[in-house]
């Protein structure tokens, strides 16, 4: 099992090795892959020392498995070529999402979508991943009609230089700016670029990767999506409309015993999810559960998770194990 990780030095590629490690994934060879400026670099992984590479190197290596997190752009030009050589690419940018030949995956709903031909296999958004988490067990139970959602999304999900530009304005610093805005003590409703629509590429994202997981159309879907100066996570309220009624206690139940949710819904005692306790975390927390007492069938929550983690990282590393496990990459 020869596995890469490309943009290895950025977070998102920081937070795949941690992944690896704390998941014991099992490889006999690690390719740590970044850009020129990278090339050469050092890396520690499990007490080795690995020296970054570059893309041209890395698919004459033929990875088994190629875990790409370095961009839209980039994932274009190179995914490809290492499909052409036998890899199985995951990647982590919006470049393949909608692609129809290639599959959006979360294992954990739509896992078996997978087949042994894949070779380009699209890692959902990360604001995306946390909300259908937490609504594909109802979907099932209750049918969706009609989602509306609003993220609190962490600067995380921009990189490095906005946590930066965050932690500048905190001390008062003049430094690099990633945002058309000040961060710090702010709230922009302006995640990725603004559509003809009105509406940011971020926001369509959560409309179109929502059905394509779900694997339904007809689900209504409108977002707003803000970004907001935390670090731990995404937060998001999400109000969602039924085809057939519900009880509180059975939702409960269903999303209790759902792999990879923890109900947090106890707000009497102010127990509900947040960010700062989801950081580090590979679950999706839900909480404020109740009616919407506007009109039936409809229900609202509060979905957290870590983006950098189940809204990324561990997403991906759960797609490669997934395959490993059904026999769809040579082991």
């Amino acid at each position: 099992m020869k596995i890469a990780v490309v943009g290895a030095t950025g977070l998102v590629g920081q937070e795949i090795l941690k992944v690896l490690e704390e998941r014991d994934f099992k490889f006999d060879d690690l390719y740590l892959v970044a850009s020129a400026k990278s090339v050469g670099q050092k890396i520690k992984f499990k007490g080795k020392e690995y020296t970054i590479i570059g893309m041209e190197e890395a698919v004459k290596l033929a990875p088994d498995v190629a875990i790409f997190s370095a961009g839209g752009g980039t994932s274009l030009e190179w995914a490809p070529k290492f499909a052409e050589v036998g890899t199985i690419v995951i990647d982590n940018s919006s470049a393949w999402r909608m692609d129809p030949t290639k599959k959006l995956v979360v294992p954990e709903i739509n896992g078996h979508v997978i087949t042994i031909d894949d070779r380009i296999i699209a890692n959902p958004n990360c604001s995306t991943i946390q909300m259908v988490m937490a609504l594909a067990p109802l979907h099932a139970k209750y049918k969706i009609k009609r989602i509306v959602v609003s993220t609190y999304q962490s600067v995380t999900g921009t990189g490095k230089d906005a946590v930066q530009q965050m932690m500048d304005e905190r001390k008062g610093i003049d430094g690099p700016k990633v945002y058309p805005h000040p961060i710090d003590m702010n709230a922009l409703p302006h995640i990725d670029s603004f559509l003809d629509n009105g509406y940011t590429k971020e926001e369509m994202k959560m409309v179109n990767e929502t059905r394509k997981i779900m694997g339904d159309d007809s689900i209504g879907v409108t977002s707003t999506t803000v970004r907001i100066p935390s670090i731990g996570g995404h937060s998001e309220a999400v109000n969602v409309e039924f085809y057939e009624d519900f009880k509180l206690s059975e939702v409960r139940s269903i999303l209790a015993t759902t792999p990879g949710v923890i109900v947090q819904d106890d707000p009497k005692n102010n127990i509900y999810p947040m960010p700062i306790n989801s950081h580090g975390r590979d679950e999706v927390f839900v909480g404020r559960l109740r009616r919407d007492e506007s009109q039936p069938n409809t229900l609202n929550m509060w979905i957290v998770a870590d983006n950098l983690r189940k809204g990324a990282a561990t997403n991906a590393v759960q797609i490669a194990e997934f395959m490993m496990e059904n026999s769809l990459v040579a082991e």
